[in-house]
């Protein structure tokens, strides 16, 4: 018994990525200083462990990542920001 295109069920329902295209979005704002000095601001940028989320997932530039690496830095050497957390969001 052949089945036709029709009768084929699938387990899970086939889904089409529409990936969203990333950007600065410092770039884009016009940011051109990441104030150290604002850690609810710098959080956006770390993960639930305390870590730089990367750049693939954010989508920030090589030039504010870096930036942001550094004033992340700052904040948690003035104890702004933890170093290390078990959940921080």
């Amino acid at each position: 018994m052949a089945q036709t295109p029709s009768e084929i069920r699938y387990l899970t329902p086939l889904s089409v990525d529409v990936k969203k295209k990333k950007y600065c979005r410092f770039k884009k704002n016009g940011i051109k200083y990441i104030d150290y000095k604002d850690p609810e601001f710098l959080k956006k940028f770390l993960n639930e462990q305390g870590k730089l989320l990367p750049r693939r997932i954010t989508g920030t530039s090589l030039k504010f990542q870096r930036r942001i690496a550094q004033a992340v830095k700052r904040a948690r050497h003035l104890a702004l920001l933890p170093f290390v957390t078990d959940m921080m969001k």
